[in-house]
């Protein structure tokens, strides 16, 4: 399979007519090869319009949706990133190439491990993998973050994640259940108050979440 032109057939028919439109991501969607993220027996897909099922099943989105989501945090190169649900590692991959250093938090061990993998076959290095509940409020210090990307959707945004971001900075996700849920950029005010806005509709697999999810406070918008 030529998946140098697969990969220019994915920007140009699913990514540019979905209003994506930043240079610098599509340069890195054109050269991060999707092909390495996915098993052998999906490789023919790795550029469809579609999501793929991942070892533990949970799913890798389809492209058109990771590109949306990850523009609107509006990266920069020095920005750092906090991320829930590693997955497969394509979205991270995305993010590592568009900030300075990502952070990717993941309950499954061994799909961390796996996303890990991939990652050094493309030579991305500014990961720091961790396996744990990123909704446990316990498990974090005094970090703070640039942005935070939640590639799956969730009921609730759990306040210990708004609590990471820096002032004037950040977070992605998809809010809602099924059949209609939206696509939210949560944006913290520098004077600290919260601002939401409605990207697009969507109807995306739910975040495989720890026991800790189920309890921890919820922000609401």
């Amino acid at each position: 399979m030529d998946f140098e032109r697969a990969r220019f057939n994915m920007v140009e028919q699913q990514i540019r007519p979905w209003d994506v439109l930043d240079f610098r991501l599509l340069d890195v969607l054109q050269e991060l090869p999707r092909e390495e993220f996915v098993s052998e027996e999906q490789k023919a897909y790795a550029y469809a319009d579609m999501h793929l099922t991942l070892p533990n099943q949970s799913k890798m989105l389809e492209p058109k949706i990771v590109a949306r989501m990850v523009q609107a945090l509006d990266l920069q190169e020095t920005d750092s990133v906090l991320e829930i649900g590693t997955g497969g590692g394509y979205a991270t991959a995305v993010l590592a190439k568009m900030a300075n250093k990502v952070t990717s938090i993941d309950i499954d061990k061994e799909q961390s491990a796996r996303a890990a993998a991939s990652l050094g076959k493309v030579g991305i290095d500014n990961v720091a993998f961790e396996v744990r509940d990123g909704f446990d409020e316990t498990a974090y210090g005094n970090e703070t973050y640039d942005a935070v990307y939640i590639g799956a959707s969730v009921s609730q945004i759990p306040e210990v994640l708004c609590q990471r971001l820096k002032a004037g900075w950040r977070l992605v996700t998809v809010l809602g259940s099924s059949p209609v849920k939206r696509a939210v950029l949560i944006t913290r005010e520098k004077d600290g108050n919260f601002s939401r806005k409605v990207l697009f509709d969507t109807d995306i697999p739910g975040l495989i979440e720890g026991k800790n999810s189920l309890t921890t406070d919820a922000f609401v918008f």
